[in-house]
């Protein structure tokens, strides 16, 4: 009988009985940026629902939850399946969705909980209304807007937006409840004031659009937007009712090359724990830890706690990581080290669970259950 493959890690297990490639999280830094966040939103009399695209795992949601968050994100349709499964019951989809095949799972994955999601066109509207008007279900639909990332949304103006809400209160299961207001590029921008002066124009041009409306005698509910990057100036900007961080839980390499100031900073949480297969030749060693364990679009991962090493190469199943010079001490075959990943949210979509570390010990073994769920 061919063997089960054995997990990768148990509770009670130390850190170094860890198989590896593998997604660690050290709890206690997790957990006191859990609580950095929610209390600075609370102290700004801010909802917080942070996205899920981040981590795609029910438990960390649920942990969030917890401490007060008032739901979360999803980026697409089927990601959100496992969370309302696991008992989270107030999911954005912060995304337009277009297709038969979403907009029916969508209305259908609506009489289970209390949905959201965004359009920026009428014929999103028109498909979302058939679809609820078919399944009996209802929901919250956001106008995104165009606040300079000039990927998804209107334009920032008012009578673009207006058309929207009109075709949206020509349904009754179809309810208008604000803006979505997001811009991820600035979340990278590394000055802390070259960040804070694009937030500003971009928090900008969102109120001018919601002062618009209330004009014309249209509330806006919500305004959802912001990201770990930029958390600290929208807590701050007047507009934003509802904030949407996410990498903030793990905050990974990309994040981290950014400058806080001494404002909101947050901590490395997030690890992949590799092993060194080969001793190599001469100035490196190589680790099992490649492409297919790392994301490398934000920049290659780097060594956590071992001065000396640097993570130079990644091939599909190998990394290289060279040694700084003559006098730095070469890894030993089959020691364990630890990764930074550049970029958590594909990261995450590469493992199938995240263990979960204290002290030194595995606590927890989580499923990502979202892995892989991009519909």
């Amino acid at each position: 009988m061919i063997p089960a493959l054995p997990p990768v890690a148990r509770p009670g297990d130390a850190l170094s009985a860890v198989d590896t490639p593998a997604l660690l999280l050290d709890l206690d830094a997790f957990e006191r940026n859990l609580d950095r966040m929610q209390a600075a939103a609370a102290a700004a009399g801010l909802a917080l629902r942070p996205h899920a695209k981040a981590h795609k795992c029910p438990a960390i949601a649920q942990a969030q939850i917890a401490r007060g968050a008032v739901g979360i994100c999803c980026q697409k349709v089927s990601e959100a399946i496992p969370f309302l499964q696991a008992g989270i019951s107030d999911i954005h989809i912060s995304n337009e969705v277009v297709g038969a095949a979403k907009t029916v799972l969508l209305a259908q994955l609506a009489l289970q909980g209390r949905l959201s999601v965004c359009v920026d066109h009428a014929e999103q509207v028109a498909a979302l209304a058939a679809a609820t008007a078919e399944a009996g279900s209802r929901l919250d639909v956001f106008v995104e807007i165009n606040i300079g990332q000039n990927r998804c949304g209107v334009v920032a103006q008012a009578p673009a937006v207006q058309r929207l809400v009109e075709a949206i209160a020509a349904h009754p299961q179809l309810r208008f409840k604000g803006l979505q207001a997001y811009h991820g590029a600035l979340q990278h921008l590394r000055g802390h004031a070259e960040r804070r002066e694009a937030v500003a124009a971009a928090a900008g041009r969102t109120a001018a659009v919601v002062a618009a409306l209330a004009r014309d005698g249209v509330r806006c509910e919500t305004v959802t937007g912001g990201g770990t990057g930029s958390a600290e100036f929208d807590l701050h900007a007047g507009v934003y009712t509802e904030l949407q961080p996410g990498s903030y839980v793990f905050m990974d390499g990309d994040y981290g090359r950014n400058d806080y100031g001494q404002a909101l900073r947050f901590e490395h949480s997030l690890f992949v724990a590799t092993t060194v297969m080969s001793q190599g030749s001469g100035d490196r060693v190589v680790v099992d830890a490649g492409l297919k364990s790392l994301a490398v679009d934000s920049g290659l991962p780097t060594l956590w706690g071992d001065a000396g090493l640097s993570y130079v190469s990644a091939n599909d199943e190998h990394g290289l990581v060279q040694l700084a010079d003559a006098a730095t001490t070469r890894p030993a075959l089959g020691r364990q080290l630890l990764l930074v990943p550049g970029h958590c949210d594909p990261t995450l979509n590469l493992h199938d669970e995240i263990v979960a570390v204290r002290a030194g010990r595995v606590e927890a073994v989580w499923p990502i259950a979202a892995r892989g769920l991009s519909r």
